[in-house]
C-alpha cells in the first residue's frame, strides 16, 4: 500500500474484502445479552473523523463455521497527516476486536517500518494497552481513548532513538535471539533453527550491530518465517520457521520482543537460557 513512499488509506471495499467481520451488524448468535454490541465499522468511521485512517486489516482464521463474520480482527490506523510521506518509521494505532466474545476491544501503540514493512506492536510496559469490555461500551469511549496514544508519540521516538544508539556485542545479540525463540517455542530444543539464524538480515538496511536493527531482523524472521539453517527432523524433512498466522500470537510476539529490547536498552543483561542445544 505504498507508492513512492506515500501511503494510501484502505477503502471500505478493501476492508470488506480483507476482513468482513469488521462489518458485522450484530453479535454472534448465542452470546449473552449483557455483551453490548458496538460495530467495529462504527469505530472505523469515528476514528476517521479524528484523522486516523485505516492502512491494514486482517481477520483470524476460523475452525467453526458459526464464527464466520464475527471472528477476531485487527486494523492498523495512521494519522492522516502522515500519509503524504512515510518516514523510516511511523507510529500507528492498532485496534483488535471480535463479535464472538473472543476478545475485548483493545487499542495498542504500533510502529510501521517502511524499509521492510514491519508492523511492530509496542510492549505494555512502556505504552499502555487500552482494553474495553463489551458490557455497556460506547463507541465514543474508544475514540476518545485513542487520543491518549497521540500524546505518547514523542516518547515512542525517544525509545527508538535509544535502541538505535545501543550497540550489541555478539553475545548480547545471541542472548536476545535465544529469548526471542522462547517467545514462540516451548524450548530451544523445540525451535526449528539456531539463534544465530534469526539474526540474519535479508536486506542491507537491516545490517548492523545496533539494538534497533537487531530487533527488526528477529521480528521479521520469527513472524514472517521462511528461514532455515538446513537442520532436518527425524523424518529427514527440512526444518524452518513457519509464518505466524494468529492475530493474538503476532501481537504477543511483538510485545515480547519490544520488552526484551527495552531491558537491554535499560542496561539489563539478558541471561542466556539454561537450555541452548537444538536437536538436529
Amino acid at each position: 500500500m505504498t507508492t513512492n513512499f506515500k501511503a494510501s488509506a484502505l477503502t471500505e471495499e478493501t476492508l470488506r474484502a480483507q476482513a468482513p467481520s469488521i462489518f458485522a451488524t450484530g453479535p454472534m448468535s448465542g452470546l449473552s445479552a449483557k455483551n453490548a454490541f458496538v460495530p467495529t465499522a462504527e469505530i472505523v468511521n469515528e476514528l476517521r473523523a479524528e484523522h486516523w485512517v485505516p492502512v491494514a486489516a486482517e481477520e483470524q482464521h476460523i475452525r467453526t463455521e458459526a464464527r464466520r463474520g464475527f471472528q477476531k480482527h485487527l486494523l492498523r490506523f495512521r494519522r492522516a497527516e502522515q500519509m503524504e510521506t512515510l518516514d523510516e518509521w511511523n507510529v500507528e494505532l492498532v485496534l483488535l476486536n471480535s463479535h464472538d466474545a473472543g476478545c475485548a476491544y483493545q487499542l495498542h501503540a504500533g510502529i510501521f517500518r517502511r524499509i521492510c514493512s514491519n508492523g511492530l506492536v509496542l510492549s505494555q510496559s512502556s505504552f499502555e494497552a487500552l482494553r474495553f469490555r463489551h458490557t455497556g461500551l460506547l463507541g465514543g469511549e474508544i475514540v476518545q481513548a485513542s487520543l491518549r496514544l497521540v500524546e505518547a508519540m514523542p516518547r515512542i521516538g525517544e525509545q527508538i532513538h535509544r535502541f538505535q544508539s545501543r550497540p550489541l556485542e555478539l553475545t548480547e545479540a545471541l542472548d536476545f535471539a535465544r529469548h526471542a525463540l522462547l517467545l514462540r517455542y516451548e524450548s530451544l530444543a523445540a525451535a526449528p533453527v539456531e539463534p544465530d539464524t534469526v539474526l540474519q538480515a535479508h536486506r542491507p538496511e537491516d545490517e548492523g550491530p545496533d539494538l534497533w536493527r537487531c530487533l527488526n531482523r528477529v521480528q521479521a524472521n520469527l513472524e514472517r518465517g521462511g528461514v532455515s539453517d538446513w537442520h532436518k527432523d527425524r523424518r529427514g524433512k527440512l526444518r524452518s520457521v513457519r509464518a505466524l498466522r494468529g492475530i493474538g500470537s503476532k501481537v504477543a510476539l511483538n510485545k515480547g520482543l519490544w520488552s526484551l529490547a527495552e531491558r537491554l536498552a535499560n542496561g539489563e543483561s539478558l541471561a542466556a537460557p539454561a537450555e541452548v542445544a537444538l536437536s538436529a
